[in-house]
């Protein structure tokens, strides 16, 4: 059944939003507060996992590390446009009118705990190529391992930052269902080298999103997500990054 990946790691997506809730009320605030912490100290090791494993490759014997301007200018390039057209202050709007549309406008928390989540389930190479080998062959095998660790990430996030990480499982529906739906049109673009730069590019994004979650917002993570389409321009160039 093509689209069944969408569905079941939306549902593992609200599973873990249902377990963490359940989770949360067993601590104090500052337990709660260290389970962010740790949360985010997690979501840097697994973003500096999948950074370094697109930037350093063994040559001659040595190890050397590559694509440093690539990192550069989609970093840059991306997130000038997101400033200028917004995105973070999107997602945010629709996290202030699905708190209040579902009755949670005493939680202060909620936008930042939709934001911060739905980037960390949305950004990556296993979302867009997973959803692409559902959309062609109805293969949602690579979908259902990513629902796997979707449910543990949004267990600890809502343990600690509250109910609204639950509903980072409506953009993921949207933006891996269109995927699937558009898979025939997009299978083209995502050659191996794209895919390799995007999962290095969505990597950094993560990384950001954890700096977030371990020392506060410190950065508009969800401004630089045009780095992670450049990305995959930047695999058509004739340049050797």
């Amino acid at each position: 059944m093509i689209g069944l990946g969408t569905i079941i790691n939306s549902a593992a997506i609200i599973a873990g939003g249902l377990s963490g809730q359940l989770i949360g009320k067993l601590f104090r605030k500052e337990q709660q507060d260290a389970l962010t912490k740790a949360c985010g100290v997690s979501v840097l090791f697994i973003a500096v996992s999948g950074a370094m494993q697109g930037m350093l490759q063994i040559d001659g014997g040595e190890l050397v590390s590559g694509k440093s301007m690539l990192v550069v200018l989609c970093l840059a390039l991306g997130t000038v446009i997101g400033e200028l057209i917004g995105i973070e202050r999107g997602f945010e709007h629709f996290g202030e009118w699905l708190k209040h549309k579902t009755g949670n406008s005493g939680d202060p928390q909620f936008v930042n705990a939709f934001v911060t989540a739905s980037l960390t389930v949305c950004i990556g190479a296993m979302a867009i190529v997973g959803a692409i080998q559902d959309g062609i062959s109805g293969d949602y095998s690579t979908l259902a391992v990513k629902s796997v660790l979707d449910l543990i990430i949004v267990a600890v996030m809502t343990s600690s930052l509250g109910k609204g990480c639950a509903f980072s499982a409506i953009p993921i529906f949207l933006f891996e269902g269109g995927i699937t739906l558009l898979a025939k049109l997009i299978a083209p673009v995502m050659t191996g080298t794209a895919a390799a730069y995007l999962s290095l590019i969505g990597s950094i994004l993560i990384f950001c999103v954890g700096l977030n979650l371990v020392w506060g917002k410190k950065i508009r993570a969800a401004n630089m997500l045009p780095a992670v389409l450049l990305a995959v321009l930047a695999a058509y160039l004739p340049v050797n990054w």
